[in-house]
């Protein structure tokens, strides 16, 4: 612990002519402050191994098999955008489920004129006509579907998320892309000579 240095001369004398003694020097011994941090290192490293990360098992809801889908897309309320390399968009009307009847697929990119945002507006504008029209419910809105390529960069993805609050999308999703949707981006890219 502390430690007292007396060893300044003889008895201290009070008088006008009288020097004044030295000044006791205290020195502190930091070997118990050794041992604590030991102490503390095993306590830190013994708690830290009892802390391990617990999972939370989740209970999904059961799905009947035998009542209808009431959030299947439709066709008509659904625009489908791919995201592919080079910061390209691929998109097309409807959700492209039908083989015999393959997509119109058009390209573009985050442009101010002609870009994917007046596709997206386009496209929210022909549902609420639709819906105007009787042929959909008020309930439907405009659905986007949004599968970005193994090509795509993390940028873009956000980019086309910032694309849906801007226009006010309630209803969009990220999906995993399929096989027919990346032959849709490569028969696209021959036929327009994108192919690099």
């Amino acid at each position: 612990m502390a430690e007292l240095d007396t060893s300044s001369g003889g008895g201290h004398k009070k008088g006008p002519g009288v020097k004044k003694g030295k000044k006791l020097s205290t020195r502190i011994d930091l070997t118990p402050m050794v041992d604590l941090g030991f102490l503390l290192i095993t306590f830190f490293m013994y708690t830290t191994t009892l802390a391990k990360p617990k999972t939370m098992q989740i209970n999904m809801p059961y799905k009947d098999p035998n009542i209808l889908d009431s959030t299947k897309v439709k066709n008509s309320t659904a625009l489908t955008i791919l995201l592919s390399k080079n910061h390209r968009i691929y998109y097309y009307e409807g959700i492209g489920d039908d083989p015999t009847n393959p997509p119109k697929v058009e390209v573009t990119g985050f442009k101010a004129k002609g870009g994917i945002r007046d596709e997206i507006i386009s496209k929210i504008k022909a549902v609420n006509t639709l819906k105007q029209q009787g042929v959909l419910t008020a309930k439907d809105e405009t659905t986007v579907l949004i599968k970005p390529d193994s090509t795509s960069t993390y940028s873009d993805l956000v980019n086309i998320l910032d694309e849906m609050n801007i226009n006010d999308v309630k209803t969009y999703a990220i999906v995993d892309i399929s096989p027919v949707d990346q032959g849709f981006i490569q028969a696209t890219e021959q036929a327009s000579g994108l192919v690099k």
